[in-house]
Formats: structure tokens, C-alpha cells, sequence
């Protein structure tokens, strides 16, 4: 028995055998939806999911949520806590607005990762076709463990100081040329903070959704975590049933990984809230598993009006 419980504790203490770039994920704070749909979300995602991925997308529909999210990465040994909140109102005026808060840790036992992740961002809607969104994120990251040259500056950081304080800005833009099809551009840390805990990215998506079926595309070219331009192809699909019930399944191929995901997931929605959860499994040599669960309250049951479709 005192063997049984050595070799767990053993187990529990050793590090990820995983790139830490894996289990960072491109400082991608991802939401159930996001997870469930491997990232394809820059054209169709709305309120607090767009905080996330696309800016533009926090003023279509009239919203009013509040949400909070969880991330666990098992191979990885990252987790992640969040709260947001979404006003497509912002005191009856046109002008939409979101912010959100992520603590995060990655490898405890290994790279010894922490980060907090805040953003907040502002849209507005020129048209009933055209969407123009502005974020901003700051990022506060320490990093103290063993590195592969060991504790060192360039492998490890400092020691219980933060290596990253920094702020960033992201944009993005969603032409809808009919009320079903959607077209994003979305640019992330545009002020190139030049280097991977920050990495500076292009990426669009094209999205064609009803009330009850969804698909999206999305590419997206990464210009800064590797030594050259690398790109992310994402697609998804999206089903409700029996108004309420939702399903979610995704593909993502990463160039920079050479690696190929799966994504699937579920949602209860309602009018007064949304739960979900959403997996994305990485598959061959990195076999990493992403699970992403979140709850959100619809504000707007209470008052508010939603449009048709809008959910987290």
C-alpha cells in the first residue's frame, strides 16, 4: 500500500510530456462552443463568445449575458477559470460592449505556467450587414519552472516574476451580405508584441447558419509563435433539436503542429440561460484532450428582447 501511494504521488509530481505549446494554445481563451467547434467561430460566434474571437460579432443581436467558464487539459495539466459578460445595449445606444477575465495555469510540476488573461472590447453596428469591433486584452504571465535548458532566463523565466505585462489590441470585422451568411476578418495582438505568449494573428471565416443548422470555415495564419508564418484550418457544424438541444462537432488541422483534432459537443438552451460542454481531442503522437464547460446567464429574459438564434 505505502508503494501504491509513493508511485501515485510520483505520478501526480511528474511534468507534461507535452510542447508547452500545446497546452498554451496560442493564448486562445476558448469557450465551450470554441472548444466544440475546434475554433471555427470567427464569422458566427456572438455575445460572450466573440469577446474571444471576434470583436465585431458582440453587436449582432441584442444581448444581455453573463457567463463563466472552465478549461481542463489533462495531458497538458492546464486549467482555466473565467468570467464575462456581454451588452449589446450599452444605455440604449447602438454600441455593443464585452469584458472578461481567465486565470490560467499550465504544468505545475514542469514549466510552471500562470497567467491571467483580461479583456474587454467595443463594436458597433454600421448596418444591418456590416459589424466593426476593437479589443483589448492585457496579459500578466510568470513562469518558474525547468525549461529544456534548465533554470535560466531563455528556458525558464525568472523566478516568481512575471516574464509578460503587457497590453495587446485585437479587431475584427463581419459582413453579413444576407441575414443567413456570414464573412469575418479578424486580426489578434495587432501591436506585435513579437514574440509567442503573445502571438500576432490574421484569420477569417465564412459561416452560413438558420435557427436550427449552422457551418463555418475559418483559416487563420499565425506570424509569430514558430520560426515561420503557420496556418490553423478549422471547420464546424452546428445542429438544434427539439428547440433546446444543441450539437457541436469540429475539425482543426495545425501546420505549426503538424497535428490533426476532433471536436464535439453539447448545449442545453434556453431562454433564461445556456449550459454546455465541448472537447477537442488532438489526435496521433501529441494526444492532448481540451474540455471546456460553460454556464451563461440570458439577462435579457428579464426584460431584455434576444433575437432569434443568439446564444453563447
Amino acid at each position: 500500500m505505502c508503494a501504491l501511494a509513493l508511485l501515485a504521488t510520483h505520478a501526480r509530481a511528474d511534468p507534461s510530456s507535452l510542447d508547452p505549446t500545446v497546452g498554451y494554445n496560442y493564448e486562445e481563451i476558448e469557450t465551450a462552443r470554441h472548444a466544440a467547434t475546434a475554433g471555427a467561430q470567427r464569422a458566427t460566434s456572438n455575445s460572450i463568445g466573440a469577446l474571444f474571437v471576434n470583436p465585431a460579432n458582440i453587436a449582432v443581436g441584442e444581448v444581455y449575458h453573463l457567463g463563466v467558464l472552465a478549461q481542463i487539459w489533462p495531458e497538458a495539466k492546464r486549467q482555466s477559470y473565467g468570467v464575462a459578460g456581454s451588452d449589446s445595449f450599452l444605455s440604449s445606444s447602438e454600441l455593443a460592449g464585452a469584458a472578461g477575465v481567465t486565470y490560467n495555469t499550465q504544468d505545475s510540476d514542469g514549466v510552471d505556467r500562470q497567467w491571467t488573461d483580461l479583456r474587454f472590447a467595443m463594436a458597433y453596428p454600421f448596418s444591418q450587414s456590416l459589424f466593426v469591433g476593437l479589443g483589448g486584452r492585457y496579459l500578466w504571465l510568470q513562469q518558474n519552472g525547468q525549461g529544456p535548458l534548465g533554470q535560466s532566463l531563455a528556458s525558464s523565466g525568472t523566478n516568481d516574476e512575471q516574464i509578460v505585462r503587457q497590453w495587446s489590441f485585437d479587431a475584427g470585422a463581419t459582413v453579413k451580405p444576407i441575414p443567413e451568411l456570414s464573412l469575418a476578418i479578424t486580426g489578434t495582438n495587432l501591436n506585435a508584441p513579437d514574440h509567442g505568449f503573445m502571438p500576432t494573428t490574421i484569420g477569417g471565416g465564412i459561416g452560413y447558419g438558420v435557427t436550427s443548422f449552422g457551418i463555418e470555415a475559418d483559416l487563420v495564419a499565425d506570424f509569430t509563435t514558430f520560426d515561420d508564418t503557420k496556418l490553423r484550418g478549422m471547420l464546424a457544424i452546428e445542429t438544434l433539436f427539439g428547440g433546446a438541444y444543441s450539437v457541436r462537432a469540429g475539425y482543426r488541422y495545425d501546420q505549426g503542429l503538424e497535428s490533426h483534432a476532433g471536436a464535439l459537443g453539447f448545449a442545453y438552451v434556453s431562454r433564461e440561460f445556456e449550459a454546455e460542454i465541448g472537447a477537442r481531442r488532438t489526435l496521433g503522437d501529441i494526444g492532448a484532450t481540451a474540455l471546456v464547460i460553460g454556464f451563461t446567464y440570458h439577462l435579457e429574459s428579464t426584460g431584455f428582447d434576444a433575437g432569434p438564434g443568439d446564444t453563447f
